[in-house]
């Protein structure tokens, strides 16, 4: 099996298809339309919404095809094109949908019930509810139309920047004997994550050195994105004080309880995933860890006698697409058979695009045609074992997507924070399948690796994210950061999270995570750290529940579209996710298997000397 690029004919044949020509003529067509209904009727009301439905339907499927191909080829300039128009429709569409949004928010709670029980738009319920929490925030219509209208020239322009910069960076590595090698960002990026300890230091050098060169951009980019949002939450201020986190625990559906709840634990929590990147250095020879291996597979130092079936490339181990796969599929069998189909079909159909691309834009992601509801994976194999959890990762989430294909649409847009549940407990699903499977020490030292790799990710670079982040807009209200000043801010939070696990900082850390520069949405970092814990305790029932375990868990997900996350937990654990009770038992679980990496290491150590 090669490594696969999508097959999005299901969606649109190519650029040329008619069909795109026509999608977009509809949702023209049907615009004028959307602004006639009366807003003082519940026919009214309910007529927009419906209308707005069947129209986003089309440009929401158009805009996911079109942003696939950008993935794969961040220059190409006839997508492009077709994205500008999606996103001038989808910021009209908005725009004209406003009026009907603040009438359903401004209405007594009697005519809302009876606007969701009698005019056939129930399935809107959830969302508008969350709509009508934040009442006191509104601003005048015509003001909340100018702000959409104005973003796709401001906050997502900046987002594109951000995008084309690094879809079309290349990087070149200085190797020893000084041969140099040019590639891509984002196949430089996968280096990070594999076995090759020649060319990992260098790609972390050449990656931190190309975001030096475009730091001006990049900060420019920061500050405009914080600075837009700081204004409009000033704005929005007029009755009660809208905090700069406030947007963010709304999309999240969590209340401010909970995330401080969670963060506490972390902290408390450091010397944890401190202890899993010290154990970490210990295995690549070196006192303390080094940026350039944080990410990286585990050094073949212990791999020799490995009875995991792999290639060996330079000092670690690499897994064909194929191999990836099959663990995967096995993995996921295990649970359900239903699971294990569902694999198959994703790559029978071409739903799962990782070949490498010079002009394939960083990072990992699911997404969904709407109108199909078929969900879409994009990673850039390198064959690692961390490329094979982040491929589980993935289908974690087209999983989720799934399961919920049958449901309305408007209850399968579940928050972040929940949509980590599925993805996170997949790769714990793909671990302990394989140290189920380990015949020996260095098998479950590999699990026991990815366990202590996980740790470290998500007790400590997440909430360096989240505190830079944070700190970050704390301060930017006095004026913009330069490079130095965020390059300063960065490593005094690497330093204050990772302690004595590091001796040197990733300063452009602000730069080279993409998430930093998303146009739409702020604090993409912590619901990362809330999946993981939040995954912990759900997995912890797969063997309470046995063959029950299987439905309740696809009943959880099917209910993440249409609660907050504090219900969710409510209901399908029985737990309080506001107090730290909750988040310290998923701590303790991640701290015993780091206990048990440490003992297992200690023991295959003390047998080799």
């Amino acid at each position: 099996m090669t490594i696969p690029s999508w097959d999005l004919s299901i969606a649109y044949r190519d650029l040329d298809d008619p069909k795109i020509q026509q999608d977009l003529a509809f949702a023209e067509e049907k615009l004028p339309e959307l602004v006639k209904f009366e807003t003082g009727t519940p026919e009214g009301l309910a007529g927009a919404l419906k209308l707005l439905a069947s129209v986003k339907l089309r440009i929401h499927t158009l805009s996911t095809y079109v942003n696939c191909l950008l993935s794969v080829d961040a220059s190409d300039v006839a997508a492009k094109k077709v994205m500008g128009k999606v996103n001038k429709l989808l910021s009209q569409l908005e725009q004209a949908i406003t009026p009907y949004n603040q009438a359903i928010v401004n209405l007594e709670d009697s005519d809302f019930n009876l606007l969701m029980t009698t005019y056939g738009i129930e399935e809107w319920r959830f969302r508008l509810e969350c709509a009508r929490m934040l009442k006191n925030r509104q601003l005048p219509i015509a003001e909340e139309q100018l702000m959409t209208a104005l973003d796709q020239d401001g906050r997502e322009a900046w987002g594109r920047l951000y995008d084309n910069i690094t879809g079309s960076l290349s990087v070149t590595l200085t190797l020893p004997h000084g041969k140099k090698e040019t590639m891509g960002l984002s196949q430089a990026a996968s280096l990070l994550y594999g076995g090759d300890s020649l060319r990992r230091e260098p790609a972390w050098r050449a990656i931190s050195e190309a975001m030096t060169v475009h730091q001006e951009s990049f900060a420019a980019i920061l500050n405009a994105l914080a600075g837009a949002r700081l204004t409009e939450y000033d704005k929005r201020s007029h009755t009660e004080q809208v905090h700069f986190l406030d947007p963010s625990l709304h999309l999240s559906c969590i209340q401010k309880q909970t995330l401080d709840s969670m963060m506490n634990v972390a902290k408390d929590s450091r010397p944890i995933g401190q202890k899993a990147g010290l154990l970490m250095a210990r295995l690549f020879g070196t006192e303390k860890l080094k940026p350039w291996d944080e990410l990286a597979s585990m050094p073949a130092l212990l791999l020799a006698e490995s009875s995991t079936e792999t290639t060996a490339s330079n000092d670690g181990q690499t897994y064909s697409f194929e191999q990836g796969i099959d663990i995967i599929r096995e993995a996921f069998a295990g649970v359900n058979p239903e699971m294990g189909e569902f694999v198959d079909m994703m790559v029978e159909n071409k739903l799962i695009d990782a070949a490498p691309q010079p002009n394939k834009r960083l990072g990992a992601y699911c997404t969904k045609l709407a109108d199909t509801r078929t969900p879409l994976v994009f990673m850039t194999w390198g064959g690692s074992m961390s490329d094979v959890l982040t491929l589980a990762h993935e289908l974690g989430h087209a999983f989720h997507n799934w399961v919920m294909r049958d449901m309305p649409l408007q209850k399968t847009q579940y928050p972040m924070t929940l949509a980590e549940t599925a993805s996170i407990f997949a790769e714990n699903v793909v671990r302990d399948a394989l140290m189920d499977k380990a015949q020996s020490d260095q098998d479950k030292l590999l699990m026991l690796w990815e366990e202590a790799q996980s740790a470290l990710a998500l007790l400590i670079n997440i909430p360096v994210r989240y505190e830079f982040e944070k700190a970050f807009y704390d301060q930017r209200s006095a004026g913009e950061f330069t490079p130095d000043q965020l390059k300063a801010l960065m490593s005094e939070t690497w330093r204050d999270w990772y302690g004595d696990a590091m001796d040197e900082t990733s300063e452009m850390f602000w730069a080279s995570k993409l998430h930093f520069s998303i146009a739409d949405i702020s604090f993409y970092n912590y619901p990362y750290l809330f999946g993981y814990l939040f995954s912990k305790g759900v997995y912890a029932q797969r063997a309470a529940k046995g063959e029950h375990f299987y439905e309740d868990y696809k009943a959880l997900l099917r209910d993440t579209g249409s609660m907050m996350a504090e219900e969710v937990v409510e209901k399908h654990l029985g737990m309080d996710i506001r107090q730290p009770e909750f988040w310290q038992q998923s701590v303790d679980m991640v701290a015993k298997q780091i206990d048990e990496f440490e003992r297992l290491l200690a023991a295959y150590q003390t047998e080799s000397k």
